[in-house]
């Protein structure tokens, strides 16, 4: 591991990295053993990563339950001043309401304490239970206004619902009110999506992440879920989920769709669809540390909109580090990307 020079006028810090307290490790493995998750891709991701023999996805789950000794020797190695956690996917969203909320409350409680004990070295995102959204809206302020969270987390789809459905509307309100981010992460495809993937292999992170956090992201978009509260902010890991190289097809087929009135879901927005990306939403470079990727969204959309993450432990590679911070951009614009446009986006006081 590199990445360690200290002679950079900035911090370093990585937006979308994974935690996990041991409570809900054990949880998925009992859901697992006991078949009581009927969910196709959870049973194939957490099925690898709880069972398999091999070091490498042993290596993860420790490395998820870890915010002390270990994480910051990973981060020291590495040149990564600080982390911003959040619970791990897919999170409560494969729990019931009952399940998800308990556990929801035990991590935002766990996370506070890390953040306390290493305030300049970890802040954290706030978990729910959607299923449940009254009490989501109740922890989600006990954990912004007592626990100093900073903001809420969501993994993808919601048991195979979506955030812009109108049940959801009072957290996204909430969202605005607190005056946090919703981090949308990506999850393995619902069932009524995942068989094509599953079959080819193709469910995790190598496309069906990408895939269905992507679609979520457009439907809340063209759904109008921004244009009805415009005050929310969105953060998407891995440079979009692909959605910026499509922007200029998004808007022109949009506006076709819009016209010819073809569906009822579509509808006019306040602005086409690429313009939320420069107005309520921000990228995050989690798994993507190709330059090329990297300069072609900051050119799309704004370098003011993208932001250094890592994936740790998912993604653990100083040499990507290193990547980054060779990039063709100027010192200023290097304290803006790894520092400076998270400060803003997570009101991070460290």
């Amino acid at each position: 591991m590199t990445s360690t020079d200290t002679s950079r006028n900035h911090l370093r810090i990585a937006t979308e990295e994974a935690w996990a307290p041991p409570e809900i490790i054990a949880l998925y493995r009992r859901h697992l053993s006991d078949k009581t998750i009927a969910d196709i891709g959870f049973s194939s991701l957490m099925g690898y990563f709880l069972s398999s023999p091999h070091p490498q996805p042993q290596a993860v789950v420790a490395r998820l339950q870890d915010a002390a000794e270990r994480r910051l020797s990973d981060m020291d190695a590495t040149g990564i001043d600080h982390q911003v956690l959040a619970l791990t996917s897919p999170g409560t969203q494969v729990l019931d309401a009952a399940e998800g909320t308990s556990i929801a409350r035990l991590a935002n409680d766990r996370l506070a304490e890390i953040t306390r004990s290493h305030p300049s070295r970890f802040s954290g995102l706030a978990a729910v239970s959607y299923e449940d959204v009254d009490a989501a809206v109740v922890e989600l302020r006990r954990a912004v206004s007592e626990l100093g969270l900073k903001g809420l987390i969501l993994n993808d789809h919601i048991r195979g619902a979506y955030i812009d459905a109108p049940r959801f509307a009072p957290l996204l309100a909430a969202l605005e009110e607190l005056d946090v981010p919703l981090y949308l992460h990506p999850n393995t495809p619902p069932d009524s999506m995942i068989g094509p993937y599953f079959e080819a292999g193709l469910d995790g992170a190598v496309h069906g992440f990408g895939a269905s956090a992507g679609l979520h992201l457009l439907r809340i978009i063209t759904s109008g879920v921004l244009d009805r509260h415009p005050r929310l902010r969105v953060v998407v890991g891995h440079l979009g989920e692909g959605l910026p190289f499509w922007l200029h097809r998004i808007d022109h087929m949009h506006a076709k769709q819009v016209a010819s009135g073809r569906y009822d879901a579509i509808k006019p927005l306040a602005q086409p669809p690429s313009a939320y990306f420069s107005s309520q939403i921000w990228l995050t470079t989690s798994g993507m540390p190709w330059g090329p990727a990297i300069m072609f969204t900051r050119e799309v959309i704004g370098a003011d909109r993208v932001m250094y993450a890592m994936d740790y432990p998912y993604q653990f590679d100083g040499a990507e580090v290193d990547a980054q911070e060779a990039l063709p951009i100027s010192d200023d614009e290097k304290a803006d990307f790894f520092e400076r446009t998270a400060r803003k986006v997570f009101a991070l006081d460290f």
